[in-house]
Parts: C-alpha cells; structure tokens; sequence
C-alpha cells in the first residue's frame, strides 16, 4: 500500500453504529471530511488526503457505515440518506468541531448534498465529485431514458442477495472488473484491488453497501428547499460511465455560489486518475 503520509486510525460513534477513519494533519488544523463511494472505502481519497495534511488541515477520511471496517447496521432503512448525513455530524460533533469542510464523491457526494441542504450551518464548503444535485438525479431519471441505461444496476441491486453473490462470485471479479472497465488504464493497480477485496471480504460487507441502493428506492427522503447555500465547487469526468456530464451543468442552478470543472478525459474516478489537478482546486477552493 503505498500511502505516503502518516496517519492515524480514529473511531466515532452514532446511535449504536461505529464509524472506522483514517485521520492526518495538525490536530488543531481546520477540518476536511472525505466521504467515498461505493464499491470504496477511505482509501478512495489516498491521494487526496496527504496533500490536504501538509496544507495544515485535519484531514478525516470515513469509512462510511456498510463499509471496511465500520458498523454494518442489518437493515435497508439503516442507509437511508438522512442517517447518512447524521453519520457526518457525528463526526464533526465528537472532533468539537462546529463547522468543517466537506468533499465527497459518488455516494459520499450523495451524502455531502444531503449534509448541505440539511445542515448549511455546519459547512465551509462544499467539494462534489461526480455526482449530481439530487433534485437533478431524480429529474434526470424521471424524464431522459439514456440515464436509466447507464444506472441499469440500480434496478439489479434490488433483488435480493443476488447482487451481493455475484459481486462476490471468483473472488469479487465483477467488482474488481467494473472498477477496470469504468475507469482509464491504471487507475486502479493490483494492490489497489487486493485492498478493495480485503474491504469487501468483511462480514456483511456485501449487503450493506448494496442496502445503500435499496435505500435509495424504498426510503427517498423530501427535499424541502433544494437550495444550496454553501459555497460549492464541483469537478467532474466528462467520460463517466454511470451518470451523464449535463446533469453537472443542471446542479449550478440550485447553488447560491458555485463552480463547476469538467475534466474532458477523466472517468468517473476523476480523483483517481487526475489526482494532481483535484488536489490543487480543492486546495485552491478550501484556502480562499
């Protein structure tokens, strides 16, 4: 594993459900919370979080519930996006910490616009990866049918334990193969991939990552005002496979001040494959 910052290993408590975190950076440094997607763990952010920690932040990288080494809660209504967005104030509550910096991406973008609109006061800023608004994500899924072709999985992930048995099949070769197929050559290397595995190879690792899907479907929380009034910044990889790049465009009009950065050859795994570039505009963001 190549991490090229020291780290330290944190756990958290919500309600009963125990939150794994890798944390670096100056104990009194304000605080940056990296939420990853799925099929990830904290390790999704390695090459975001030594570089935030030398800038002077407190850098705390969540393995989100479901996930690694945190709780792994039995219940669908367990991943619903308000508990989610709960788990983070969480976080932020036992580190003292009144208001903090927020990144996520995939699923941990899902959760970070739902902690914005929840919970504006907490919040600095706003980093988004390569997920929409979700005003914008159920439109989109409402009105355009090329979108239900890129999220087909979402209607898969349904059935019961038949997504987790055939993610798991031979070793987790459809989850180590979707990671390949989806992103640019090199994105994720052999090791990245064992330490994938060892993450899903937890108990109940499987179903709970893919209770967040059917959480999605069966346990859709009201969306108030979809006014978002923290600053946010946006980056996304134009030749994202699951999400269409117009949806990006269409999440400005809900934010009071916002940016939004393609990056014309990156995947959806744009911090994976454009580290560099997404190091410099969150550091750019977060310090201004």
């Amino acid at each position: 594993m190549l991490i090229n910052f020291e780290y330290e290993e944190l756990f958290f408590e919500n309600d009963g459900v125990r939150l794994h975190a890798v944390a670096a950076g100056p104990e009194l440094g304000p605080v940056v919370v990296l939420l990853h997607g799925f099929p990830e763990f904290w390790y999704g952010w390695r090459n975001q979080i030594g570089p935030l920690a030398a800038a002077g932040f407190r850098v705390v990288a969540l393995d989100q519930r479901g996930y690694n080494l945190s709780s792994k809660p039995p219940m669908v209504s367990d991943y619903a996006l308000p508990l989610l967005a709960r788990d983070v104030l969480a976080i932020a509550d036992q580190l003292g910490c009144e208001r903090f910096y927020l990144a996520g991406h995939d699923w941990g973008a899902a959760v970070a616009w739902a902690v914005a609109l929840q919970y504006p006061q907490r919040l600095h800023k706003l980093a988004i990866i390569n997920v929409p608004h979700p005003a914008v994500m159920m439109h989109t899924l409402r009105t355009n049918p090329r979108q239900w072709l890129c999220s087909w999985y979402v209607l898969f992930f349904q059935l019961p334990w038949l997504p987790e048995t055939a993610f798991s099949a031979f070793n987790f070769y459809l989850g180590a193969r979707s990671l390949l197929r989806s992103s640019r050559p090199g994105a994720f290397t052999v090791e990245d991939l064992d330490l994938h595995r060892a993450a899903w190879s937890q108990p109940g690792a499987m179903r709970a990552t893919i209770n967040w899907y059917r959480a999605f479907i069966r346990h859709r929380p009201r969306i108030a005002n979809p006014q978002v009034h923290t600053p946010t910044r946006i980056l996304w990889g134009k030749q994202d496979k699951f999400l269409l790049s117009e949806m990006a465009q269409d999440s400005l009009r809900y934010c009071d001040s916002a940016e939004l950065t393609y990056f014309p050859e990156a995947t959806h795994w744009v911090q994976h494959e454009e580290a560099e570039r997404v190091n410099r505009l969150l550091l750019e963001f977060f310090k201004s």
